[in-house]
């Protein structure tokens, strides 16, 4: 009776002989995503499909293996051929082929018969925001901070059992933590349902946290926010976020700045911005204008002869101080220049004596103030 011929690995999986080892990867995943047992539940095809394409990446992901079979076809590589010898080559089982290929896909790993320990999870991480004047952004300050975290119950100790019982190892996946679940040729691993991955169980849970282990607890810390800070910046507080499992330890506090605006300076950076008004004969003339700060200090400012509308002047080291760095930005002042809107008779008296010397435009000066 003749023997039926083995299909073709390339075609097994869909590609061409010249086909790279991204494609070759590429491939079988797909493959295995089409004719896996989870996705074709009681599907013999299905299921000897899949076995196929297991054997085929075996083979054409194996550089060796792969120039034998191209050379010599299924003789080439006996000792791989046959699902019932078959061998993963450099992956050890299909447990190793599915966890490099896909991960932790299907919720478990592949063909695994050893048991593994609860791993530990680190806790969730938690945000809180703090918003300050600038003034308090300017010196810095500290900030109490009261808020809710998960810490372990005080009453348990966090063993979740009450006083006098304790904990025992969970008959449902031998304190592993994991159990295995067996469905044609392979076996799929996932936590344990009945002790959530510990490993083991209460036999009399704690009343004060339910058996969890864990409770929502306040505390009252102060961050300190240092000077220079902007808003969006945030700041952490290691370890203060919730509590892990199975010894995973606490997540971070993150804490983010925001900074009110002002209503006298504009901040830019690390320099500030301020509008102050001149009168004409100050910005023909020159003199000088008392400035505030920041601080709550006023500095005098010096006008320049022939200062123009819209001209900044810089005050050097009168901004905000540099975050990390050594150092103040500037305090930028905008000139603008006041037009009395209601001037007394001699004030007119001199702006019109003032037109007839710049050029005789007595109209502008009898237009703009009547």
């Amino acid at each position: 009776m003749p023997t039926k011929m083995k299909e073709d690995y390339y075609q097994i999986l869909g590609i061409e002989r010249t086909a790279t080892e991204v494609e070759i990867k590429s491939a079988f995943r797909r493959q295995a995503m089409k004719y896996h047992p989870d996705r074709n539940p009681g599907n013999k095809e299905a299921e000897e499909q899949f076995k196929k394409v297991n054997e085929a990446f075996s083979v054409l992901s194996d550089p060796q293996k792969k120039q034998m079979y191209d050379q010599y076809g299924h003789e080439g590589v006996n000792g791989a051929g046959g699902f019932g010898g078959f061998n993963a080559g450099g992956f050890g089982d299909i447990n190793d082929i599915f966890s490099s290929v896909f991960g932790d896909m299907f919720g478990g790993s592949f063909g695994s018969r050893r048991g593994r320990a609860p791993r530990a999870q680190r806790g969730e991480d938690l945000k809180w925001d703090v918003t300050l004047t600038l003034e308090e952004a300017f010196s810095g300050k500290e900030v109490p901070v009261e808020y809710t975290r998960l810490d372990n119950c005080s009453a348990c100790d966090g063993t979740g059992a009450a006083p006098g019982s304790a904990r025992k190892t969970c008959r449902s996946c031998g304190g592993t933590g994991t159990v295995t679940y067996s469905q044609g040729f392979f076996s799929m691993r996932q936590v344990c349902p009945d002790c959530g991955g510990k490993g083991t169980v209460v036999e009399k849970p704690c009343t004060a946290c339910h058996g969890t282990g864990t409770k929502r607890v306040k505390e009252n810390i102060t961050v300190k926010v240092p000077s220079g800070v902007r808003s969006g910046v945030t700041l952490r507080v290691s370890n203060g976020g919730d509590i892990g499992t199975n010894g995973g330890g606490f997540g971070d506090l993150y804490v983010e700045v925001h900074v009110k605006e002002h209503k006298i300076f504009r901040r830019e950076g690390d320099d500030l911005v301020l509008d102050a008004q001149i009168t004409y004969p100050q910005a023909v003339l020159g003199g000088s204008i008392k400035v505030p700060t920041i601080e709550g200090k006023e500095v005098e400012l010096d006008i320049p002869k022939g200062t123009q509308f819209g001209s900044v002047l810089k005050m050097q080291g009168n901004g905000m101080p540099k975050l990390g760095k050594k150092g103040f930005g500037d305090l930028l002042v905008n000139i603008k220049i006041e037009v009395p809107k209601k001037p007394t008779a001699r004030q007119k008296e001199l702006l019109e004596e003032l037109a007839k010397e710049t050029g005789g435009k007595k109209s502008f000066f009898k237009e703009l103030f009547g």
